[in-house]
């Protein structure tokens, strides 16, 4: 397969040159398993196990044997607070409980670049020579997205604007952009550095700097 060219635009949505996208990374090739494993691991991780059953010896009260061992016709019983009976402890209940799990490094790296490869596969990877504000307003933001036409698109089956889920991936993040862009509500932003499958898949559109590209690529390759 040849290697793939994207077209670089400005912060104004103008097409300013193209790049050529390492084929180390972007070779088109999807590797579903490596996905689902760290889909997974993401979502493991952050599940909560609160779940919390009281044993026979954790349910208050039962400590005084209900009747004498023998003679009275009756099952032998112990506690009130047998499992057997009502208000009794849970036999086998669920206890709170850590349901992450650690994946190799190179399963995590090939499901990021499978995942990458993905949206550019679907045409949903756009490239940004640098994103840079003159003062930290979210007005100046938004235009940028406006002028890249990724912030909303058309519904054909309701007639109803539906918005897009964008990511964001930079190499370094200033004071004036966080406080630009931490109220825009179709917007995650993130560092390269620090990208995962999980936020990758779950974005419809992905913007990358191109030297926030370096920073992936370079960690792929390794």
């Amino acid at each position: 397969m040849e290697a793939i060219t994207l077209p670089v635009y400005n912060v104004e949505g103008k097409e300013i040159d193209s790049l050529k996208l390492d084929h180390a990374v972007f070779d088109g090739e999807i590797n579903t398993a490596a996905i689902y494993q760290a889909v997974l691991a993401y979502r493991a991780s952050h599940r909560k196990g609160l779940a919390s059953t009281k044993t026979m010896g954790e349910v208050s009260g039962g400590g005084r044997k209900p009747w004498k061992q023998k003679g009275t016709g009756r099952a032998r019983v112990g506690s009130t607070r047998s499992p057997l009976w009502r208000h009794g402890g849970v036999v086998f209940g669920p206890h709170p409980r850590n349901f992450s799990f650690s994946l190799p490094a190179k399963i995590k790296n090939l499901a990021l670049k499978s995942s990458l490869n993905a949206k550019v596969n679907e045409s949903n990877f756009i490239l940004l020579d640098a994103f840079k504000l003159d003062s930290p307003k979210t007005k100046e933001a938004v235009k940028i997205f406006s002028n890249l036409k990724i912030n909303q698109a058309k519904n054909k089956k309701n007639a109803k604007s539906k918005i897009l889920k964008t990511l964001l991936l930079l190499d370094k993040m200033d004071e004036n952009l966080k406080l630009a862009l931490r109220n825009i509500d179709f917007l995650t932003v993130g560092r390269a550095h620090d990208a995962h499958t999980y936020e990758v898949l779950a974005a419809n559109k992905i913007i990358v700097t191109k030297e926030a590209l370096k920073e992936l690529i370079n960690r792929l390759k390794k």
